[in-house]
């Protein structure tokens, strides 16, 4: 090793004698800025990683690799002093690697210098460290790969430019094989053995943040072939005018048999995936302990087919293998639960056939283009996940993410674990609704039921507890011995009264107006430590109770598909940027049942889960109580609401809008100021700007900073509350602060989730459009103090009913005044209404409030795409987050919002940027000022040792 060491040192040095290192150092790095800032355009494409620098490495290193390497052996040659170093003491392999190892070392100095890039990013977004360093490793591995190539080309001539020619065909063979515009020629199978020979494959493979045994040896591979066939040519150099004898023959075996093995220990590892290194922010890229929770949850077998075509579109192509191995992943976690299959229908007459008859698949049609060409192909792209009788098809519009710039895309894996392990659990909550709930249940299950004795209730609850008894010995026949029975009676036991009024809020009951006679009838179930309420139906009829006890089971059941009692605004197609939100809808359906509620009859239906309030206005007090009430039940309430309502068109315009919660909010703690908050960290905006050219004024549109959609991150984003810890960023629009009285709050946790930046300011105005020319820096005036704004909160805990000791808003419409003039109705109905106001919520409620009103809606949600040219979720995930965690169902909140085009960078202003730009450029002459000074040193110091010895002599 230390005459290894010795002959690095002296090449390395070597390299530094003349310009030659600083030029490779200089043009390397050049081209890199260049890449990233200019042809990728950086800012433009506004995400925090450096994808783009390592997009190119594998084209860019084959020409300075050559360009390093092609002297390294053909001027031993051509000078002469080959022979020299031949018959040595050295032997051959001390020398190699003495060569290797110093181009590498001036390899990782270039590479080294490029680290500011990484760092200045860090401090402009959330850049996940993983996929960078694994594209530094894969740069490490990929170089040395090419200089074993360069070496061995450059001992076969003593001509450097030969050499460079040699280095360069040979490296880009080993580049283009594995690229679509090769691979599309051939089937899906053949074009996957010609990406495992690809140089590039494999290091997009690496550069996603994963080391896998498999590529990092595929390179160590190459690395031992070239260097073994340099070995060979320098021995077979020695032998030159020297005839053929036994030495010479073992050799050339010897230097088979290794190139052998290392080829053929590819193949042998090719089945090995367990021996990888997740290093990604999450792990994206291995199958988490959500994923394994629904797997342990499979009662039946699942199947997982992937139907993929030979030939797809070439952006496309590359990420199948990734979904088949993640797909791999899921049949081994399951413990032969799962099993995993993969069609081309194409070439399966059968497979198509049953793929459009039972799963609805189609092939799509792709627009393709080649140098002699341009057509339209039709592949197959789709993974169907089937349990039971129950299917989910994930399309490439479930898989894939897209990011579009001019001609230019990102098309990468969206979240295909999420997708994949969300599709799971929709189909199994399918398949268990079509079952017994009691089978998801450990345990027994206990149904209460305080009720007066039948002679004290009114004459529709007799007829009803008489068939709550039919109803309960059905339910038993399927419970397993599951299900246990037990009623009380709180009108003759003051203390069960008191203890229902204290742990649920249960009060005496009262029907109508005219029928003052206190009764009791409430229900609940009980399993462990968990109590569900069972609301009486609205038809107080058998099958409607019978829905109502079920719909309580499977919200105490794990693994039942929940239900979202959406109100929300009705869509007005002729005012164009109203509040619609069909993708909210869209959304919330692929893993919940989602129910529109208007909250009319001031009831919320009964098989709701969880109620979502979007841009309420004007609720009735009937409305009030249905939330009310929902919230006294134990239930889960999300509002999004403000004192102000935007309308997004041709323009943007703001006008008050009530809501009628005010009152209802302030009684538990939480008022919404009548302003808007301003952040000057914030999301750009597509807005329409006018420019004078020549005289013409132009109207273009262009990126520009919004304080009104501040761009929340970081501790903004609460690190300690489920809903918010994983989100990484979110971007809320025409949000009011939140104001929290704790004294009315009483003993409830109340949890911040968005606050905006300690630099934003709030403002009455409804002026929306910006003046940049007034206020060049943000576009508008800055009022008051600045400071930190809450903007979202969550309130969990015991609440005590608005409606407390007041009568229930639902007997106000069923009062009938008469006077002596007017005749009586000719038929009345029957007044089945109660005065049943729960005064008091279990522990388990949850309020979480959003001050905004466009907070997730049509409109916003494509403004905020169209600027950053991709589909923006995350208001979308926010709430499914506050759904699983509010449902107790916290499994996926984890992997959801994971996408990698989402980590955007910070707003910033373009001087901002142009100094974020130059910086790099500066910290790149730094680093070269810094490396000549240190090899002048170098020089200096070498210079006082030869001088030294000199004078010693």
């Amino acid at each position: 090793m230390a005459e290894i060491r010795q002959i690095a040192r002296k090449e390395f040095r070597g390299f530094f004698n003349s310009p030659a290192a600083f030029l490779f150092l200089g043009a390397f790095l050049a081209i890199c800025l260049f890449v990233v800032f200019w042809v990728a355009g950086f800012f433009a494409r506004n995400i925090a990683d450096i994808r783009p620098l390592f997009q190119w490495m594998p084209l860019l290193m084959i020409f300075l690799v050559a360009a390093l390497t092609m002297r390294s052996w053909s001027e031993e040659q051509r000078s002469g002093t080959l022979e020299s170093l031949l018959t040595s003491p050295v032997t051959p392999l001390k020398l190699v690697f003495g060569k290797f190892v110093a181009m590498l070392s001036l390899v990782a100095l270039a590479l080294l210098l490029t680290l500011p890039l990484p760092i200045t990013v860090s401090f402009m977004g959330p850049l996940d460290w993983g996929p960078v360093i694994g594209g530094y490793v894969a740069s490490l591995f990929l170089a040395a790969a090419y200089i074993a190539i360069g070496l061995y080309m450059s001992s076969r001539t003593d001509n450097a430019i030969v050499a460079l020619i040699l280095t360069v065909v040979v490296c880009g063979l080993f580049y283009l094989i594995g690229t679509p515009q090769l691979t599309n020629l051939f089937g899906y199978e053949t074009g996957d053995m010609l990406r495992a020979l690809s140089t590039d494959a494999h290091f997009q493979s690496i550069t996603r943040g994963v080391l896998d045994l498999r590529d990092l040896y595929y390179y160590l591979s190459l690395v031992g072939i070239f260097i073994t066939l340099n070995l060979l040519r320098l021995e077979r150099l020695r032998w030159a005018s020297n005839p053929d004898n036994r030495h010479h023959r073992q050799w050339r075996l010897l230097c088979a048999l290794a190139i052998i093995n290392l080829v053929v220990a590819n193949l042998w590892l090719t089945p090995i995936g367990w021996a990888r290194l997740d290093m990604t922010q999450g792990q994206q890229y291995t199958l988490s302990d959500a994923s394994k929770h629904y797997l342990q949850q499979l009662q039946e077998p699942l199947l997982i087919r992937g139907y993929f075509s030979a030939k797809t579109h070439p952006l496309l192509e590359p990420l199948v293998p990734q979904i088949k191995d993640l797909l791999q992943e899921y049949a081994v976690a399951s413990g032969n639960k799962v099993r995993v299959e993969f069609v081309d229908p194409q070439e399966n007459q059968k497979a198509e056939q049953e793929a459009a008859a039972r799963y609805g698949i189609q092939p799509l049609s792709f627009e393709t283009a080649s140098k002699y060409s341009a057509g339209v192909m039709s592949s197959y792209f789709n993974v169907v996940i089937a349990y039971g009788d129950q299917y989910k098809v994930l399309n490439y519009q479930d898989l894939i993410e897209v990011k579009g710039r001019g001609d230019h895309l990102d098309v990468l894996l969206k979240n295909p674990e999420y997708a994949i392990t969300n599709a799971i659990r929709n189909v199994q909550h399918k398949w268990q609704d079509g079952g017994s709930p009691f089978a998801a249940i450990n345990g027994k299950v206990t149904f209460h039921g305080y009720m007066s004795a039948t002679t004290q209730l009114p004459q529709p609850l007799q007829k009803l507890r008489a068939e709550l008894d039919e109803v309960l010995k059905q339910l038993g026949k399927n419970a397993d011995g599951k299900l246990l029975t037990q009623f009380d009676d709180p009108q003759n036991n003051s203390e069960l009264a008191k203890t229902l009024k204290q742990q649920y809020g249960f009060a005496p009951q009262v029907m109508g107006l005219t029928d003052r006679h206190p009764f009791w009838f409430y229900m609940t179930l009980e399993n462990g430590g968990s109590h569900v309420q069972i609301p009486l139906p609205e038809k107080l009829e058998k099958d409607a109770l019978k829905r109502s006890i079920q719909s309580a089971l499977q919200r105490l059941a794990p693994g039942f598909m929940k239900t979202v009692a959406l109100v929300a605004p009705k869509p007005n197609y002729m005012q164009q940027g109203g509040a619609s939100y069909s993708m909210l809808r869209e959304v919330l359906s692929k893993n919940l049942r989602v129910v529109d509620e208007d909250l009319s009859d001031g009831k919320v239906s009964q098989d709701a889960d969880f109620l979502l309030v979007m841009a309420p206005e004007n609720l009735s007090n009937k409305a009030l109580f249905a939330i009310d009430q929902f919230l006294m039940r134990g239930g889960s309430v999300m509002m999004a609401t403000s004192p102000f309502a935007v309308n997004i068109g041709q323009s943007l315009t703001a006008q008050q809008q009530q809501s009628g919660l005010d009152k209802w909010l302030a009684h538990y703690g939480l008022s919404i100021a009548p302003r808007m908050v301003l952040d000057p960290r914030n999301a750009a905006l597509p807005l329409p700007v006018e420019r004078n050219v020549g005289g013409i004024t132009l109207r273009e549109v262009r990126m520009l900073p919004y304080p009104y959609f501040p761009d929340l991150r970081g501790n903004q984003l609460s690190p300690d509350n489920p809903v918010t810890a994983q989100l990484g960023q979110l971007t809320l629009n025409w949000a009011s602060p939140v104001t929290i009285d704790s004294n009315k709050a009483g003993n409830r946790d109340i949890s911040k989730l968005l606050t905006s930046s300690a630099d934003s300011w709030s403002s009455a105005s409804m002026n929306l459009v910006p003046d940049y020319r007034g206020y060049p820096s943000n576009g508008f005036k800055l009022e008051g103090k600045q400071q930190s704004y809450p903007l979202a909160v969550a309130e969990t805990g015991s609440f005590d009913s608005f409606f407390a000791g007041k009568p229930s808003p639902l007997l106000a419409d069923n009062s009938t005044t008469t006077t002596a003039n007017a005749n009586p109705p000719a038929k009345t109905q029957p007044d089945n209404s109660f005065d049943g106001v729960i005064e008091h919520s279990p522990e388990s409620a949850r309020l979480i409030l959003v001050a905004s009103n466009g907070f997730a809606s049509d409109a916003t949600l494509q403004l905020e795409s169209q600027g950053l040219s991709t589909y923006y979720t995350k208001p979308l995930d926010f709430i499914q987050n506050s759904i699983d965690w509010s449902l107790e169902d916290p499994a996926l909140l984890a992997l959801r919002g994971r996408t990698q085009l989402a980590r955007t960078l910070l707003g910033m202003k373009l001087e901002q940027q142009q100094y974020w730009e130059y910086l790099n450029y500066g910290l790149v002459l730094l680093g070269l000022a810094l490396i000549w000074l240190w090899r002048r040193q170098v020089k200096i110091s070498d210079l006082r040792r030869y001088q030294q010895i000199l004078a010693e002599v």
